[in-house]
């Protein structure tokens, strides 16, 4: 009986660890997310470290991607982090960049235990920060929220696979599909709630990205305008083939507060680009795929090759529906308003029909949220 007894606790003692280990990576997951959108090129990491159950140090990926996670949490433990834990949402570094690698600055402060939620695929780490760990004695877990983590780090990801930004669709409709009033003029789909949602989305954005054809309707700037956060604007990226934007538009006259890079074709004019340059922008020439239209995957290219890993992508409609149609969406967050807007609207998706994004087997829903009568619906990649 009375081993019973002990097997029951000591069963008892490791699901209360697994509880505990489970809670400091959620909370390594939420300061990892601080980062997104300032932190690029680099991954937007949290770590927690922890001693005998109580918090020592935290830290997440500095703006800029300096210093790391590991380092800013170890710095404010201090002593402490002699004998605790490291709750990281990504593999430490192990090669030298522009700083040591974490995995060195972990040994060093005596850390005994590192939970890693998932292995760097980068080929510079890539399982070496973990074994360097191991080496120096240091217990090392991998996998625990790994998931979450993915998801969190989806732009690294994409960037070191697949050689572009993770692409983020963001569609405001409404309950007959539509995304603007008849002639393309510009429509409030949504309430506030979901503008402020929206900001939020742009400032954990590296780059925002529309077409032409949105600068003309509307005259955007693209921006994030939550109070207090107007520098955490992402670059504002611009589809425009034959660099049409007016000298005087919002885009242009900011550029040189906020970055704005222009896409432009091969062919167009050098005046056009000068006056463009002259303003603060950015231009980049891409090869033209057919009479009227941009080559995305190189436009994709040339954005992560700037250490760009997440874009988000606003409008228009044809936008939209190009980057739907060329398999290049990789996650898509789909507002819905409350008032119809009638037959003479504006498509969300030009030609192509909604359901080619709500009911493809391509992708699952991740999550739901409400605000009022709005409802947003995010989908991913299954």
């Amino acid at each position: 009986m009375i081993f019973r007894i002990l097997e029951d606790q000591f069963a008892q003692k490791i699901r209360d660890s697994k509880d505990a280990d489970r809670r400091f990576m959620q909370l390594a997951l939420a300061l990892g997310r601080r980062g997104q959108g300032c932190t690029w090129p680099n991954p937007a990491v949290g770590a927690v470290i922890v001693k005998d159950g109580v918090i020592v140090g935290r830290g997440w990926t500095q703006a800029g991607g300096r210093p790391h996670a590991e380092v800013e949490a170890l710095r404010r433990a201090g002593e402490a982090a002699r004998g605790a834990t490291l709750y990281v949402t990504l593999e430490p570094c192990s090669h030298f960049g522009k700083s040591p690698p974490c995995a060195d600055a972990v040994i060093a402060a005596g850390i005994t235990r590192v939970v890693a939620a998932i292995e760097d695929p980068n080929p510079d780490v890539a399982g070496q920060g973990h074994a360097r760990l191991r080496a120096a004695g240091i217990t090392v877990d991998v996998g625990l929220c790994a998931a979450e983590a993915a998801f969190d780090h989806a732009g690294h990801f994409r960037r070191i696979r697949d050689k572009r930004p993770h692409v983020i669709l963001k569609l405001a409709i409404s309950p007959d599909g539509k995304i603007g009033a008849e002639g393309g003029k510009p429509l409030a789909i949504t309430g506030e709630a979901v503008r402020d949602r929206v900001h939020l989305l742009r400032a954990s954005s590296d780059a925002i990205l529309v077409g032409i054809g949105t600068v003309l309707a509307d005259d955007p700037q693209l921006n994030c305008r939550l109070p207090g956060m107007a520098a955490r604007s992402p670059v504002r990226v611009v589809l425009d083939q034959s660099l049409r934007i007016p000298a005087a538009s919002q885009l242009a006259r900011t550029a040189r507060e906020t970055p704005l890079w222009v896409i432009a074709s091969e062919l167009a004019e050098a005046a056009a680009a000068t006056r463009l340059g002259a303003a603060g922008a950015q231009i980049l020439r891409m090869p033209p795929n057919g009479a009227s239209r941009l080559d995305l995957a190189a436009t994709l290219r040339a954005l992560a090759d700037k250490g760009i890993t997440r874009l988000m992508v606003e409008g228009g409609s044809r936008v939209a529906a190009s980057f739907v149609s060329a398999d290049l969406v990789d996650e898509i967050w789909l507002f819905r308003g409350a008032e119809e807007v009638g037959a003479g609207g504006v498509d969300a998706l030009d030609a192509l029909p909604l359901s080619k994004i709500t009911q493809s087997q391509a992708y699952k829903v991740h999550a739901s949220e409400t605000f009022g009568p709005d409802t947003l619906t995010v989908y991913e990649r299954a």
